[in-house]
C-alpha cells in the first residue's frame, strides 16, 4: 500500500512538472470579440488562459476587453502573467471597454497588428471566433507553410466547433490542394491540456517545394515609426 501511494504521488510530481515546464514563452491567441452563443465558449476561453497561467507563458492578443478576448485576457492577467494586446487604433472604440489588462500596443491597421502578434509569440492558438479569428489564423497557417516561421499553429474546437474547418482542410489534401505535409502544421484537441501537448511536441516539417521559400527576412512592425519593414534573422 505503501509503495502504491509512493508511486501515485511520482506521478502526480511528474504531471505537475509537465504542466509547469513549457518550450513556450509567449503565445498569441485569437478569438472572437463576440462571447458567442454557448457558454462553453466562455468557458474554454477562461481555461485556456488558466492553462497558460500554470505553464508560465505570457499572452499576446487582439487587445480588445469584450467577448472571448477579454475572459482570455482577463484570466491571463489574473494569473500574475504578462498580457500584451495589439489592436489598430480604429478599432479601439469598438474593442475595447472599461479598463484594460496588461499591455496596449496600438498600431495603424490590420496588418501591422498582425505581424507585431506573430512577432512577439512562440505559438498560436484559436479559439472560436468569425471572419478575423478565421483570416489570422489561415494567415500563420500559411506563413507556416512557407516556411517564414516555424511556430506551432493550434486550433482549440471546443464542442466541435470547427469540425467543419477540418473537414474542409481534409477534403483539400484528398483533392491535391494541401500536401499531406502541410495538413500537419495545423493541430487541433477539444480542451487546452490536450492542445498543449500537442503543441510541446510539434516538430516543424517541409515539403520538397515548401523548404526553398525559407526567407531570410521577415515582417516586423517598428511602434517608433508606425510602418511595418522586414529585418533579418
Amino acid at each position: 500500500m505503501q509503495k502504491q501511494s509512493q508511486k501515485m504521488q511520482k506521478q502526480s510530481q511528474k504531471r505537475d512538472m509537465e504542466v509547469t515546464k513549457s518550450r513556450f514563452r509567449r503565445i498569441c491567441v485569437f478569438c472572437g470579440s463576440s462571447s458567442g452563443n454557448k457558454t462553453s465558449y466562455q468557458e474554454a476561453a477562461v481555461a485556456l488562459g488558466k492553462e497558460l497561467v500554470e505553464r508560465k507563458i505570457d499572452l499576446v492578443y487582439g487587445g480588445g476587453s469584450v467577448g472571448l478576448m477579454g475572459l482570455v485576457s482577463q484570466a491571463v492577467h489574473d494569473g500574475g502573467r504578462h498580457v500584451l494586446g495589439v489592436i489598430p487604433r480604429t478599432l479601439m472604440p469598438r474593442e475595447i471597454t472599461g479598463e484594460t489588462v496588461g499591455e496596449v500596443r496600438a498600431v495603424s491597421d490590420m496588418h501591422q497588428r498582425k505581424a507585431e502578434m506573430a512577432r512577439q509569440a512562440d505559438a498560436f492558438i484559436a479559439l472560436p471566433g468569425g471572419y478575423g479569428t478565421l483570416e489570422e489564423l489561415l494567415e500563420v497557417i500559411t506563413w507556416a507553410q512557407l516556411g517564414i516561421h516555424e511556430k506551432p499553429v493550434g486550433l482549440l474546437n471546443v464542442d466541435g466547433f470547427y469540425d467543419s474547418l477540418l473537414s474542409f482542410v481534409d477534403k483539400a489534401v484528398d483533392e491535391g490542394f494541401i500536401s499531406p505535409t502541410a495538413r500537419r502544421i495545423l493541430v487541433s484537441a477539444p480542451t487546452a491540456k490536450q492542445l498543449f501537448r500537442q503543441l510541446e511536441e510539434y516538430v516543424p516539417e517541409y515539403d520538397e517545394i515548401t523548404s526553398k521559400l525559407v526567407w531570410e527576412e521577415r515582417l516586423a512592425y517598428v511602434p517608433e515609426s508606425g510602418v511595418a519593414t522586414s529585418y533579418v534573422v
